[in-house]
This record gives structure tokens, sequence and C-alpha cells, in this order.
């Protein structure tokens, strides 16, 4: 997908700052034994009544790990949204599952000017008092203004009837069959508008599917990234529907992975549906495109299907958009309208 729009930027960048700044008090060696700890096992393994982020030294480490991919991963989806959908703006947020607030950085990020009223819900208290502190110290006010509340994430689960907006980013490979349906129920009974988003791995994009699914049979219309509300055409076991986020690489990251890039790509999953008329895209990119001499070659997703599109040189303009696309971009028309 192609680079963040600036108040995007200058929102994931006020978030790395941040989270250098907690770093202070933790020692490179500290960081890095949580952080591959917590890479292990925090993961879809944690029931909801026993969160493995125990501690703060454990929230710290985690949130400067993970906080800037899964801000990418969100803003990028919430990106594809608004490109569909972009006269409607959120009054109320919730961040289900939410942790330490980078879902809820990217919907200030993509309402800028005074974004919704957010209630950021979570089963770890620790992670929570971080995201309140994060937050608290940012120049947006919709951040400092944010709720930050401790909720078991499952079956049980009650929303208000009122939300605009509901966020699940990165929760439901955590929680058991039963408690994902019921969380994704619950979203869809509640909220005009849902975004889900998981690692974009075969396992994710099948929980994916599955919520998918539910938010139709529930009454909501997809808007991204699908370019219809059909039946996914992939062929489940025999591929999958994910993207990519460029993130910056904090020097956390390269201690712990040892890489010596100052960027990685996060790889998401993801959906985003509405009860509200949007208009989805006549066709996205699901691959990275090929430039041949002369062509670019483009694997789309479109209403009635998986197809490949070449593109030439013969087509001017066409060919001109086609060399700038980018996997998970919207593309026109086959006759290039």
């Amino acid at each position: 997908m192609h680079a963040p729009a600036p108040e995007a930027a200058r929102t994931g960048e006020a978030l790395r700052v941040a989270l250098a700044g907690l770093l202070d008090g933790l020692s490179p060696r500290q960081a890095a034994q949580a952080t591959g700890r917590l890479i292990e096992n925090y993961r879809g393994r944690t029931p909801t009544d026993a969160p493995v982020l125990r501690d703060r030294s454990d929230v710290v480490a985690y949130a400067a790990y993970r906080m800037p991919a899964t801000f990418e991963a969100v803003r990028s989806a919430l990106a594809a949204f608004r490109a569909a959908a972009p006269e409607w703006r959120p009054g109320s947020h919730v961040d289900i599952g939410g942790g330490t607030g980078a879902a809820t950085w990217a919907v200030a990020a993509a309402w800028p000017g005074g974004g919704p009223a957010t209630t950021v819900l979570d089963w770890a208290e620790p992670a929570l008092a971080l995201g309140r502190e994060l937050a608290g110290g940012a120049d947006v006010e919709a951040l400092r203004a944010a709720r930050w509340q401790r909720q078991a994430i499952g079956d049980g689960l009650a929303l208000p009837d009122s939300t605009d907006l509901v966020t699940v980013s990165y929760v439901l490979g955590e929680l058991t069959a039963a408690d994902r349906r019921a969380v994704v129920d619950e979203a869809a009974r509640a909220a005009q508008a849902v975004v889900l988003v998981e690692p974009g791995t075969p396992e994710g994009y099948l929980r994916v599917r599955e919520a998918r699914e539910r938010l139709l049979a529930a009454g909501l219309r997809v808007v991204a990234p699908c370019p219809h509300s059909a039946a996914c055409p992939i062929e489940p076991g025999a591929d999958w529907c994910h993207f990519s986020a460029r993130v910056a690489r904090s020097s956390l990251h390269r201690q712990v992975k040892g890489g010596s890039l100052p960027y990685e790509d996060e790889k998401f999953a993801y959906v985003a549906a509405a009860r509200f008329p949007a208009a989805p895209a006549d066709a996205r990119v699901v691959r990275r495109p090929q430039l041949r001499k002369g062509q670019v070659l483009l694997d789309l997703c479109a209403p009635d299907g998986l197809r490949r599109e070449t593109v030439t040189k013969r087509q001017g303009p066409h060919y001109r958009a086609a060399r700038d696309a980018d996997w998970g971009d919207a593309w026109p028309a086959a006759d290039g309208d």
C-alpha cells in the first residue's frame, strides 16, 4: 500500500517517539528478553482470563515492539475504508481488546482535526495503564480524552447501541472459537462500521474470513478490501488474502531480531464493513504488481472473482497508473474508467 498521508505519518512518528521514551528505564537486555518471551507466548495462546502482559516491563517491551506494526496495519485498513466512504466520520469508537491503544492512535490519525470519542476495552490492566499514559502525552485531543476500561473480551461483552465504529485488531487469535463469534456478533450488532485486522497468515486470514461471513449475516456490507459482498473467491488452504504495511524499525526491533534494515513489512489481513452506503473499489490489487518490459501484470480481486490483468504501454495513462499501483491498492475497472 502507498505511503500514509502526512497526518498519519506524523501521528505514527509521535507514537514511536513516545514509545522510545518509555524504554529509558528498561535495559536493552531486559527489553529483548521480555519481548522475545512475549512474541513466543502472547498472540494466539492467551486465555481471556489470564493475560500474559503481567507487569509494566512486559507491557513496555511488547508495546515498543508491536505497537508501530499494529498502528500501520490498522492505518492501512482505515485508509481503504475511508477511500470507500470519504464523507462518513465516526462520532464514537470502541477498540475491543485494544491493549495499549495502537488502533486508537490509527483512528485518531484517520480522522484528524477532531477524532471520535474512544473507549478502549481490554482485560489486561497493565496494558490499559500504559495506553492511558501514552495517549495522555499526545498532542491530539481525541487521544488524551480516550477512556480506558478493563473488560473481559468474549461471550458476555456488551457494547453501547449507539457506537459508530468498532475496531478489533490482533485480538481474534487470542480467543476461543465461541468467544470469537460472540465478539464479532456483538460488534456487528452495536456498530455502524466494523474494522477487523489479524496477522497476515493463513490462520489470520481464515479468522477474518469467518468474521466477514458473520458481519454479512448480520446485515453489514463489505467496504474493503473486497470489491463485493459475495463469498470470498479464494479456496481455503490453497491461498490466503493478506496485505503489507511498511513499518519503521526501532532500535528494539533491531536488538530483538538482529536485523540491520531500518524498516520491516507487517503482513496483515483485514475486513471493513458498514451499515451505511459506501463505494467499494472496482477491484483490489491482491499481490505485488509484476513489472515487465512494456507491461504490468496485476493480480486482482473483482466482483467476478480473481483475475490477472495485463496492462501494456500502449494503454497510455492506464499503463502509467498500473506502474504506480501497489499491493493493496484499489484499481479502476478494466476499461480504465
